[in-house]
């Protein structure tokens, strides 16, 4: 049984199937719980595929007057790994709802290669038709502003925002509008290398991306896959005249900048109606998984409140 598949202290895939994750600290919740400035509880999404999710609220909620945003997060993890409860992403969505006084559902969605794209895509859809059909039934939904609703995600996760947002346009989803997309550090590829994929150094972070993409995409498929390279989507110019405002989040000393910054001149020459581009110059990627508290998390839940207002 060789091992085809590692990323250290995380996952192992073998050459039978065999997958073993290694599972980092976690948040478990058996019932409504209370943490800091929000409470968190889990739900399930769709119990045939075993999709669940966490909801966030801050604690706030009950005092406000009016209804809240609502932000769909999809984590990260190369599609491979991940979960709504790792320590990280629980106290980041849960500082989120309180910062941006927002309702979150975080989303577990099917893992690759046991289940290959466009598995996550289909999942993370699913989250919102059941957000859709919960709204009026699920008491954490009562204040929910379905009408004001942001997708975001990071790495894996803002590739899947994407996806996400193009499905939602041509299946024309009802009783919700996407008004905005915040995508942090998003991970895409192609066939055809970087610039800095291409740099004497970068052959680590080039095989670590390319096992991810190998374990991720539909046997058969490379890199040029849709879901994989962003220009291969099939989307009209109609299509990309209702793509919802955009921010993208870049870090400075990510591998995976350069891609951002070209998926945002991407949407520009689109035509999408609004592009960000905000940098963390000094941080890693996912920086805010790993120092969910840090002054630069702080301001990146900053930066993404103020997106939110502004719709």
């Amino acid at each position: 049984m060789a091992l085809i598949g590692e990323a250290p202290g995380y996952l192992k895939v073998y050459s039978d199937g065999t997958v073993r994750r290694l599972i980092p600290d976690v948040v478990a919740s058996m019932a409504t719980q209370s943490s800091k400035n929000f409470k968190f509880k889990d739900v399930v999404i769709d119990p045939r595929k075993a999709v669940t999710g966490r909801l966030f609220l801050p604690d706030a909620a009950a005092d406000a007057a009016g209804r809240l945003p609502v932000v769909v997060y999809f984590h990260g993890g190369g599609f491979c790994i991940g979960s709504t409860t790792w320590i990280g992403y629980h106290h980041f969505l849960g500082d989120l709802a309180a910062a941006s006084q927002s309702v979150i559902l975080s989303v577990d969605y099917r893992l690759a290669p046991e289940n290959r794209l466009p598995a996550a895509y289909e999942d993370c859809y699913s989250a919102l038709e059941w957000l859709g059909h919960q709204a009026s039934s699920e008491p954490w939904l009562q204040q929910a502003d379905l009408s004001h609703v942001f997708l975001s995600g990071d790495s894996a996760g803002g590739n899947i925002v994407h996806n996400v947002a193009i499905k939602t346009i041509k299946s024309n989803i009802s009783n919700m509008t996407i008004k905005g997309l915040l995508l942090i550090h998003p991970y895409f590829g192609s066939e055809e290398r970087t610039e800095k994929e291409k740099a004497e150094g970068a052959e680590g972070h080039v095989e670590m991306n390319d096992m991810f993409w190998r374990l991720s995409i539909p046997e058969g498929r490379n890199r040029d896959y849709f879901g994989c390279n962003f220009e291969n989507a099939q989307v009209t110019e109609e299509e990309w005249s209702q793509f919802p405002g955009v921010a993208v989040f870049v870090a400075g000393l990510d591998f995976l900048k350069e891609r951002g910054v070209l998926y945002a001149k991407f949407l520009q020459q689109m035509k999408v109606k609004e592009v960000k581009l905000l940098e963390a110059a000094d941080e890693s990627h996912v920086f805010h998984v790993f120092h969910p508290e840090s002054e630069a998390t702080r301001l990146l839940q900053k930066q993404m409140s103020q997106f939110m207002k502004s719709y």
